[in-house]
């Protein structure tokens, strides 16, 4: 997994106007080793607690638009701020976590650094944030109209029940029908049951590919 360290004078360049220097204060106050990822199917960030003569180290996913990556950015320092106050006695998003996560989007809301319509999304979930901006479906949808550019890949209820639809390892499946909150898909070439949630993105396929 390539990484690149991001230079503090260019930190700017990631973050929505007036943000750079609140950030900044976070991590020059707790001395954070920040560094900027290459694109990662997984996850979008990732922390780790200082340890022995290692420091706080965060990393944050450097292909996302300014606005998802302030607030996964957010969502990492949530982790730090929680490990200070408990270090390892609590869960990684429990309780303690989000309420200090939704403190932290809460100062930014505040201060108006977010377009209003993802202020609304932010100001649904301040008081349970979930764990991943990738779980916060109303969020998500609000966060990707930012993205500069258009992706190939769709969300999986934009494809037609009974059409064809590819994941990203390639695996062809058929969309069915919405079971509660996800949609089944059934896999071309084992007919196994697989069950995506509805910002579950993936490429659309023609019959005339197969």
């Amino acid at each position: 997994m390539a990484k690149k360290e991001a230079p503090i004078s260019t930190l700017q360049d990631f973050l929505p106007p007036n943000t750079y220097e609140p950030v900044l204060q976070y991590l020059q106050h707790y001395k954070v080793h920040l560094t900027v990822a290459r694109e990662r199917k997984s996850i979008l960030g990732d922390y780790r607690h200082r340890h022995g003569s290692q420091t706080h180290r965060i990393s944050v996913n450097g292909n996302l638009n300014q606005y998802s990556f302030l607030i996964t950015l957010l969502h990492e320092l949530a982790h730090l701020l929680t490990f200070e106050h408990y270090s390892n006695r609590v869960q990684a998003h429990g309780a303690e976590w989000k309420k200090i996560f939704g403190q932290l989007l809460a100062q930014f809301v505040q201060h108006n650094v977010f377009p209003e319509d993802i202020k609304t999304a932010l100001l649904r979930s301040l008081t349970n944030p979930a764990a991943s901006s990738c779980a916060d479906e109303t969020l998500l949808r609000t966060l990707k109209t930012y993205d500069k550019e258009q992706s190939h890949l769709v969300f999986i209820d934009a494809i037609a029940e009974g059409n064809l639809f590819k994941t990203a390892d390639g695996r062809i499946f058929q969309r069915g029908p919405k079971v509660r909150k996800r949609y089944k898909g059934v896999e071309v070439a084992t007919g196994r049951l697989y069950l995506f949630s509805p910002v579950y993105e993936v490429e659309q396929v023609m019959n005339d590919e197969l």
